[in-house]
């Protein structure tokens, strides 16, 4: 019995330390977001210009999923729309908006409403949620915005860029073209697969 024991222990202990390793791994070749524009599209492959002026080699996915961000105004958010507020958080709990994103209705309760730590700014946070109602202020237009686990008071001033998301396409995706890969994987050669994209149509996208 002891010896059976310790065995199950030591498989365990295997175990859990392939799974660590695994994790470890997975999120290893995560990259992360990726901001920049396309100097050069051949097919699948793209040459990025990253923000920090690094060259990227980028090959898209076979299934890879394309938005694009196009300019929007505050008019265009209205009660319970699903926006997306990158922001700078204030020392009372509120946001300044530098970025907000006004969701696809499809996206609705597909994207998760949260807020969290963003990588858009330092210091950024990122919260997705619905429009609760909207308030003149002396500072800019104020947003109520809930998410499941609470809500946050957006403030919106003239500087904070506003867009829609609307369906796109890899035709979009072309020389001059300034995009932000949410979600890829990074490979042995340096490159990363794409898998996620909005494209800027029109102008860079703010988030």
């Amino acid at each position: 019995m002891h010896k059976t024991n310790m065995t199950r222990r030591l498989t365990c202990a295997v175990a859990l330390a392939a799974l660590v390793f695994t994790t470890h791994t997975a999120v290893a070749q995560q990259p992360g977001r990726i901001r920049g524009q396309i100097e050069k599209a051949d097919g699948p492959m793209l040459a990025l210009k990253t923000r920090d002026g690094a060259m990227m080699n980028v090959k898209l996915a076979d299934d890879v999923r394309v938005a694009a961000l196009v300019k929007a105004t505050l008019a265009d958010i209205k009660p319970d729309s699903f926006i997306g507020v990158a922001g700078l958080p204030q020392p009372d709990g509120s946001i300044i908006a530098y970025s907000i994103h006004i969701f696809l209705p499809a996206q609705r309760g597909v994207v998760a409403d949260r807020h969290g730590e963003w990588d858009g700014r330092p210091n950024s946070t990122m919260t997705n949620g619905y429009v609760a109602n909207t308030v003149q202020a002396k500072e800019g237009e104020t947003l109520m915005v809930k998410y499941k686990d609470g809500e946050k008071k957006v403030t919106v001033t003239k500087d904070t860029v506003i867009a829609s998301v609307a369906p796109g396409n890899k035709d979009e995706l072309k020389a001059g073209t300034p995009i932000i890969i949410m979600q890829s994987e990074k490979q042995a050669d340096g490159s990363v697969t794409a898998k996620n994209v909005y494209v800027g149509r029109g102008a860079a996208p703010g988030m």
